[in-house]
């Protein structure tokens, strides 16, 4: 029985650590698997390979991006083979002229000869930095592209929107309620997590919260509002106050202090809709202790607002204390001003200390400028339940990872293109931040990684990758390598970071750009760089691959 207990418990403890069982070789293009056939029919199968993970461009128009995934990137590496049933699927797909002996040698394949480099989990990073830099065997190495990248390319997107609602909203509370709009039900996962790692507060995904250990939060839908009709519906009334005592009946007081407050707010008592009280009431019976209120499937001035206080008060006559409301609908920054105005009323008429800073949540499909734009409007919200727009990234639906060979037994290698933003930048690289006087980062550098690193003081030649011209020394006043070895022997050789551990990387980590570069509008750019040494390697070998052209 222990046994079982421990089992459990263990399993439980993997899934909250990000384990998902979608992720396993099979998650892969067909062209990986073809290309593998290609590469051992080609006799190189002891061939070793540098990949690089890493973007071309910020998402969102902004000039940073949260580095995310790099957890489910080394589950998936410690775990990596191909099953008896996968070997038989891939045998169904592939053409009958496959050798057999190929089957043989894709089923004893594991990452046991992978080393992975990355950026701590949560870090702020940049284009052309990679994420993660994959050493080992050409054939297992190509057989990963596709996976690591479909598990950092959402999770980093994810992240970075989630980021960039936690800047605008500052110290507002944000709940992620977008399950029902998410793409599929990992999308939806993915999205409840990595928008908690950003900066949200909790989600309203109930097994998100179970895997992945996010505070869950939810009130009630305008259905249940609807539901009641009248007060006769109320088959449950009573509710025995909070120190004890006799149960009373509370929508009794709830209509009594209705009728003064109708009078108070200068409502006709028949524009208040009963339904609606009944309704409440009903829900603060069920949750005396976290009554929670969605105030606009009518009125909310002449309806949703009273009902709430009325049903408020009568909970605060029994102990209790209400939570707040959630506004769905209408003129948001104006409804909360009302609400707020309402709840302070309430607090001088009755001297109810608290009753002024009651919650006031708003949802409907607010986005980043949604936000923004409440902010210049001065409203009294005290937190958002955002969906459609977070967990879809709307704003824009992909963050373009790409994953390129950069070495191959040690020969450097190079993509050219037409499109110089195209042009990868050859060899085996490490990639080191450097900060100035004030605290904050101004410039990343890549090198290649034989040089030595850059010292604390000492001028450092930063030069554009593409551009002659551009250039720069620095003398940093601190130096942080970014890629430290987190995969290496078939083992995660980093500790793992927890939910919370990450999203304070991504707290501080945000905390070193200037305040330019976060900024919604028209941000700075944030440089990065390539040492002298690896500026003229790469020119070198760009003018070697490059044809010459010839005019007639």
């Amino acid at each position: 029985m222990s046994t079982d207990l421990n089992h459990k418990s263990e399993q439980i403890h993997a899934k909250k650590m990000g384990q998902n069982g979608i992720v396993q070789p099979l998650l892969t293009d067909l062209y990986q698997i073809t290309m593998a056939y290609a590469y051992w029919k080609a006799g190189k199968t002891e061939a070793n390979a540098v990949f690089d993970l890493f973007f071309r461009k910020n998402p969102f128009h902004g000039e940073f991006t949260i580095f995310a995934g790099l957890e489910e990137c080394l589950k998936f590496l410690e775990k990596f083979c191909y099953s008896h049933s996968d070997i038989e699927y891939i045998k169904h797909i592939l053409p009958a002229s496959i050798e057999p002996e190929f089957y043989e040698y894709l089923g004893s394949l594991t990452a046991k000869d992978i080393k992975v480099y990355a950026i701590e989990e949560g870090t702020v990073v940049f284009p052309r930095v990679p994420l993660l830099r994959v050493e080992g065997p050409l054939i297992v190495a190509q057989l990963l592209e596709t996976t690591l990248l479909t598990l950092v390319n959402y999770a980093s997107l994810m992240a970075t929107n989630a980021a960039r609602y936690r800047m605008a909203a500052g110290k507002l509370k944000l709940f992620e309620f977008g399950l029902r709009r998410a793409q599929g039900p990992d999308g939806g996962l993915s999205a409840s997590k990595y928008s908690y790692i950003g900066g949200f507060d909790g989600t309203s995904n109930v097994l998100a919260g179970k895997l992945f250990n996010i505070p869950v939060k939810g009130t009630h839908a305008h259905s249940y509002v609807t539901s009641f009709s009248d007060f006769s519906e109320l088959t449950e009334r009573e509710l025995q106050p909070k120190n004890g005592g006799f149960p009373k009946n509370l929508l009794e007081l709830a209509v009594h202090f209705r009728k003064r407050l109708v009078s108070i707010f200068s409502v006709l008592l028949s524009e208040v809709n009963d339904g609606e009280l009944a309704a409440f009431v009903s829900f603060a019976l069920a949750f005396p202790e976290n009554f929670m209120a969605l105030v606009d499937t009518y009125d909310v001035k002449k309806s949703g607002l009273i009902n709430f206080c009325a049903t408020a008060l009568a909970l605060h006559e029994l102990g209790y204390k209400a939570v707040g409301i959630r506004l769905d609908s209408g003129d948001l920054a104006y409804l909360s001003v009302v609400g707020r105005t309402y709840f302070k009323k309430v607090q001088e008429e009755y001297g109810i200390p608290y009753f002024s800073s009651l919650m006031i949540m708003a949802s409907n499909d607010i986005n980043e400028e949604t936000i923004l734009s409440l902010n210049e409007q001065g409203h009294c919200i005290d937190s958002f339940g955002i969906g459609t727009h977070l967990v879809t990234c709307q704003k824009q639906p992909a963050l373009g990872c790409v994953y390129k060979m950069v070495e191959l037994d040690g020969q450097l290698k190079i993509k050219l293109s037409q499109d110089v933003e195209k042009v990868t930048i050859p060899g085996k690289k490490d990639a080191y931040r450097l900060f100035g006087e004030a605290g904050f980062a101004l410039i990343d550098i890549l090198q290649k990684s034989e040089e030595d690193a850059p010292s604390i003081n000492q001028k450092v030649l930063c030069r554009h990758p593409f551009q002659e011209s551009k250039r720069a020394f620095v003398k940093p006043s601190k130096v942080t390598k970014l890629h430290v070895l987190c995969f290496d022997k078939g083992n995660i050789c980093q500790p793992l970071k927890n939910l919370q551990e990450i999203r304070k990387n991504v707290e501080d980590s945000l905390k070193i750009l200037r305040p330019d570069i976060k900024r919604n509008l028209n941000p700075t750019p944030y440089k990065v760089s390539v040492s002298d040494n690896l500026y003229n390697f790469l020119h070198t070998l760009w003018l070697q691959n490059a044809p010459i052209g010839e005019l007639s």
